[in-house]
């Protein structure tokens, strides 16, 4: 049984940092395409960035380039999110996804992805 569990989330100011995780269960989560999406109030859920499986490498969107980094520990089966320089814009709910395969190019579209986790709040004040 697949399982996603985000963690990591809370409040910080603008220009701080926050660390997201997502604990993976259920399968090997270096073999799956992983993401993280977010989701603001009255928003569609839009794709953040995503690692492509075994270390084929990563991709990002245009409005968190240089500032998020996501990475993947496979020895914990655990997904990352590293982000810097947070912006008010970045403030929404985080969603871990997985997926056993996606064309790269579909990575930011939500009805690809099989497994989502449950989400953790970011709350950026300015």
């Amino acid at each position: 049984q697949v399982q996603l569990v985000e963690s990591g989330g809370g409040s910080v100011q603008a220009g701080g940092s926050l660390r997201l995780s997502c604990a993976a269960s259920g399968f090997t989560a270096g073999s799956y395409f992983m993401a993280w999406f977010r989701q603001a109030p009255g928003k569609l859920r839009d794709g953040v960035a995503a690692i492509y499986p075994l270390g084929r490498g990563t991709t990002y969107a245009d409005s968190v380039k240089g500032r998020f980094t996501i990475s993947q520990d496979n020895a914990k089966n655990t997904l990352y999110l590293q982000m810097n320089s947070l912006k008010p814009t970045d403030a929404a709910m985080y969603y871990c996804a997985a997926d056993p395969w996606i064309r790269d190019s579909n990575w930011y579209k939500t009805d690809e992805y099989r497994d989502w986790g449950q989400g953790t709040q970011v709350t950026v004040t300015s």
